[in-house]
């Protein structure tokens, strides 16, 4: 059987690499922590729901140490009064995947994917694989590749915890 995920990596001119995981630790901080990734390239896929008849979706990428900002930026993007984080159950149902290991690669081609600026400034990022079991590196470029539209501020670095 062949791995769509794989044979869409393989239609693309950017390098990658797929890193097997243990799906215990496909979290970002317990990925990052246990195979000597930084956060700082660890890039999260997010699906998120604008509250609406019907509801509009989007799935964002940013960076693992930044924050969605989901009640400006995302919120005016979907054109709705109020949007938030979908939930596990509607992010597998519109993705195929479980949180953790959703990718944006093969996301459903009428689902908006944008990524946070941020993204694109580094060398070289860590994505989801489409499960829990592998993660994608890649150079952010791959992102543009598959159509994402980066959105400036679609994050925000939070302040720093108070000491």
């Amino acid at each position: 059987m062949s791995d769509p995920l794989l044979a869409l990596l393989a239609t693309l001119d950017v390098p990658h690499e797929i890193v097997p995981c243990d799906p215990a630790l496909a979290d970002t901080a317990q990925f990052c922590e246990a195979y000597g990734y930084e956060m700082n390239d660890s890039a999260n896929t997010i699906l998120v729901v604008g509250k609406s008849d019907p509801p509009v979706h989007a799935a964002c990428i940013l960076l693992a140490h930044t924050r969605l900002d989901v009640n400006k930026v995302v919120r005016k993007k979907l054109g709705t009064r109020k949007a938030s984080f979908a939930d596990g159950a509607t992010t597998e149902t519109l993705t195929g995947m479980t949180i953790g290991g959703v990718t944006p690669f093969g996301l459903p081609a009428d689902l908006p994917l944008w990524v946070d600026a941020r993204v694109m400034e580094r060398e070289s990022i860590v994505l989801g694989g489409g499960s829990r079991e592998r993660k994608v590196i890649a150079p952010p470029a791959i992102l543009t590749e598959i159509g994402a539209e980066v959105v400036e501020d679609l994050a925000r670095v939070p302040p720093p915890p108070p000491e």
